[in-house]
């Protein structure tokens, strides 16, 4: 989730597969009722195309009365994108966006120059065991694009294409891929897709991103000789075609796009290409300068003492 109280994960050990760049084993941490492993940024890698953060939340079982309940905090300088594997959240934003995102929809919110979230378990589905398990990455936005309009906009799993040959099952989430086109609009030239492999199958990742990474979910996979287990993240090295082959089977998100032209700082839940300007977001939110939530105006969350 958008709120995550550890510090920046440690990257793992060099590869010895030539095919990986670099290998980031992520950081966990528990927020409340399960866990959460953050894979960008990292100490090494801070970000892979335009995605600046990679949080891997769950899977877990909430047990009757837990709930997710991240309660209303700000974003400047990022696109967040949600993406569910089990379970639903209500998401409201300072917009009046009210939405509850279901497994295999997309969340796409611009904050650009400004924007106020919330993300909730539904109310009517609160009382009963619930699964949670799911996806949230920022993508930052580009150079003259960091103080757009903030907007949002929501794609369903069914309008989503379906990755489907021998061995290979999935769904393109943003871009092109082997011939697939999404329908989401991004700032920027961006790649991100969920695949599944059968065991024994293999995917062949095109050299057309700039910049490309996986996240294995579950399972193992296996490039070059060179066997990675689960909770992952494998960087490529960009210009190469890379097949990723699975013995077991596999789960994972590829991911990425074209490099940013300059630099990003990340503070909380702010991106800059500017530290003036992160400066400036975190006095605003300390005296109360963005928006509500309208239907969440009662609770949110205080600017961090560090």
């Amino acid at each position: 989730m958008s709120f995550f109280p550890g510090k920046d994960p440690v990257a793992g050990d060099a590869s010895a597969c030539d095919a990986i760049e670099t290998l980031i084993v992520p950081r966990t941490a528990d927020i409340g009722e399960f866990q959460v492993r953050r894979a960008l940024p990292s100490a090494k890698r801070r970000l892979v195309g335009p995605f600046i953060f990679f949080d891997r939340m769950g899977p877990a079982i909430l047990r009757a009365g837990q709930a997710v309940d991240v309660r209303p905090h700000p974003h400047i300088g990022l696109a967040t994108v949600t993406y569910l594997f089990d379970g639903r959240i209500r998401h409201r934003d300072s917009l009046g966006t009210e939405m509850v995102i279901e497994p295999g929809d997309l969340n796409l919110m611009t904050a650009g120059r400004g924007i106020v979230h919330s993300e909730r378990t539904p109310e009517e589905i609160r009382g009963a065991p619930l699964s949670i398990s799911g996806l949230q990455t920022w993508l930052a936005l580009p150079d003259g694009g960091e103080e757009v309009a903030p907007a949002f906009s929501h794609t369903l799993g069914e309008d989503l294409p379906l990755l489907d040959w021998e061995g290979v099952s999935g769904r393109l989430i943003i871009g092109d891929l082997h011939g697939l086109r999404a329908p989401v609009k991004t700032a920027t030239e961006t790649l991100y897709a969920d695949i599944r492999l059968a065991p024994g199958a293999r995917f062949q990742i095109p050299a057309t991103a700039e910049e490309r990474a996986i996240y294995v979910l579950e399972g193992a996979v296996e490039i070059a000789g060179e066997t990675f287990p689960s909770d992952r993240l494998l960087v490529f090295r960009p210009g190469d075609e890379t097949v990723v082959e699975a013995q077991t089977g596999a789960h994972f998100m590829l991911f990425g796009g074209a490099a940013l032209g300059s630099r990003r700082y990340i503070w909380w839940n702010f991106v800059s290409s500017s530290k003036e300007r992160i400066e400036q977001a975190k006095e605003e939110w300390r005296t109360g300068r963005f928006d509500i939530v309208p239907g969440d105006e009662e609770e949110f969350i205080p600017l961090p003492e560090k």
